[in-house]
């Protein structure tokens, strides 16, 4: 059996994210229904990660004499305590609950926008083990296109279809 040490939260700040699937999509690298993303690592963070035991992964280099890029797979889970999902945006904060998150999928986020924590659980199988990472906290700044600061004051009317077909302009 591994020895297993107390290793601490990760925070990683003005990052980004990649190969994100909050909606859980099915896909060749991934099952049903299981929430996650990739976090590139800086090295000295990769090579303090690495040290703790987390399972941190390369990227190969695009370019000749590129070095390879050290990332972490984080995973989204509601099952025992869940991630606290912040959206930045010019009217400020909102907080997304789990039927909300899949946005993340497809917003404009802006580039080193992305500030979170990773929480480190230990895993054992088959005599390998080591940690994964899972998200705890995590902020997210919004790219927002001059339609959407133009806009930005206008309040929202229900987003129903019904509604907007009871709809009728006063003359």
């Amino acid at each position: 059996m591994a020895q297993r040490q107390r290793v601490e939260n990760v925070t990683i700040e003005n990052t980004r994210i990649m190969f994100r699937n909050f909606a859980g999509a099915e896909s060749q690298f991934n099952a049903k229904g299981k929430r996650n993303f990739a976090v590139p690592l800086d090295p000295e963070i990769a090579t303090k990660m690495i040290e703790d035991g987390w399972n941190v992964k390369q990227l190969r280099p695009r370019e000749e004499g590129d070095q390879p890029q050290d990332y972490v797979q984080v995973e989204v889970s509601y099952k025992q305590r869940p991630p606290r999902i912040v959206m930045i945006t010019s009217r400020g904060r909102t907080a997304l609950g789990e039927d909300e998150i899949d946005i993340l999928d497809y917003v404009d986020i802006k580039e080193g926008g992305v500030d979170l924590i990773l929480n480190p659980s230990f895993w054992e199988v088959n005599g390998k083990s080591g940690i994964k990472a899972y998200l705890k906290s995590i902020f997210i700044t919004i790219n927002e296109d001059e339609l959407d600061l133009k806009y930005a004051d206008v309040p929202e009317a229900p987003s129903s279809a019904a509604s907007a077909r009871e709809y009728t302009p006063e003359d």
